[in-house]
């Protein structure tokens, strides 16, 4: 209770919430508004990858922006890219032009990269000891995306006579008000960088503790995108329906956020440490249920409990990271982790498709395991406190 009379934790889970929507309608809707304009089908995901390319290319600037100028202004210009990129696709829709289209995708993922940094500004509008619940309730926004976002997703594919445009004036709507919802945010600035871009992150990639957070998260988010996106194709070619995975994927998402109710208050009583932990743990136990057979039950628990494991992998990590740098060196931290599950998540999203014709389903998910044991190690040997704050 004390944390939702917090009025920052409410415009940013408001915030977390509005983005998700706005993926869930862009993962639904985009590849296949892609294929209709694509000059030819094998260019249908180009759109997909130019918004993960605008979220790499935006992370870096955009953190170090906030260092100096805030979160509200940050945040509010992150959004401010989702409405633009939702007008500039509609536009694209209605000219039949697969380039404005690929351009107005490319917008959306600074909007992207902006939601990123919202579990960040959490950490820091609470007192230290309410920080793992913080984040977490923040994350948890997207459980709202989960329930509504599909929906919304069918009644806006045709709502217009163009094809597909509704869907993109819908996320930009669904953006503005998130600007709206993040000109509220009344945050002060962080102390000036001591450092400046490769030189501050080289320094900050030196202390084991915070290279370890950073790494651990990653591993996580990749292995999470790996088996998420390779989960339908492995579906398909084990001969169940559409319909089947798509029941899959939503559980999967409803896991990835669910945890927001309790991971927040286990970080704050066990330690993130532990909670990193238990979450590499969750993804071990997901990957030995696909690995147990290929019937739905089976790919149901697989992708719930990857999505419970990314969650306490993802805040678990935040916390440590937050514990590893001091306030002048935030903006660099940051957009260290931000890159490296960003990073992560264009290789596994590239590799997933060719990974699971060439070696398979039940390959992928023995590659997971030693990789899960390494981010345990790193976690076991290295994860302490860095950097000590008066």
């Amino acid at each position: 209770m004390h944390l939702i009379r917090n009025p920052a934790i409410r415009l940013l889970f408001l915030g977390q919430a509005l983005y998700w929507s706005c993926s869930i309608i862009g993962i639904t809707l985009t590849s296949v508004a892609g294929l209709r304009l694509a000059p030819w089908p094998a260019l249908a995901t180009l759109p997909l990858a130019l918004l993960v390319l605008g979220n790499l290319a935006a992370v870096s600037p955009l953190s170090m922006f906030m260092q100096r100028r805030g979160r509200r202004l940050g945040l509010m210009g992150g959004a401010a890219f989702g409405v633009a990129g939702g007008l500039v696709c509609a536009v694209g829709l209605a000219l039949g032009s697969f380039a404005v289209f690929c351009l107005g995708a490319a917008c959306i993922g600074g909007y992207q990269a902006s939601a990123g940094f919202y579990r960040y500004a959490a950490l820091e509008a609470v007192e230290l000891h309410h920080k793992g619940r913080a984040a977490a309730l923040v994350v948890g926004g997207g459980v709202c995306a989960a329930v509504f976002a599909p929906a919304l997703a069918v009644w806006t594919r045709n709502a217009l006579p163009v094809p597909f445009a509704g869907a993109y004036l819908a996320i930009a709507v669904l953006a503005l008000c998130g600007v709206l919802a993040m000109s509220r945010l009344r945050e002060g600035t962080a102390p000036p960088p001591s450092a400046r871009g490769w030189a501050a992150m080289r320094t900050l990639l030196a202390r084991p503790a915070l290279r370890a957070a950073i790494l651990m998260t990653a591993i996580g988010h990749g292995l999470m995108v790996l088996a998420m996106n390779a989960t339908p194709l492995a579906m398909d070619f084990c001969g169940l329906s559409a319909t089947a995975a798509a029941q899959v994927i939503q559980w999967h998402v409803l896991g990835m956020f669910a945890p927001a109710f309790f991971a927040g208050a286990l970080i704050d009583r066990w330690g993130s440490r532990r909670v990193a932990m238990l979450g590499a743990a969750t993804l071990a136990c997901s990957a030995l249920a696909a690995l147990s057979g290929a019937s739905f039950p089976l790919f149901l628990a697989s992708s719930l409990l990857l999505g419970l494991g990314w969650n306490l992998m993802l805040i678990a990590g935040t916390t440590l990271l937050a514990e590893g740098h001091a306030e002048h060196e935030r903006g660099s931290a940051q957009a260290l982790m931000e890159l490296g599950n960003g990073g992560t998540a264009v290789l596994m999203s590239l590799g997933s498709g060719a990974l699971l014709a060439g070696i398979g389903w039940t390959a992928i998910n023995l590659v997971m395991l030693p990789l899960l044991a390494f981010a345990l190690s790193l976690l076991w040997l290295n994860a302490r406190p860095a950097v000590r704050r008066a």
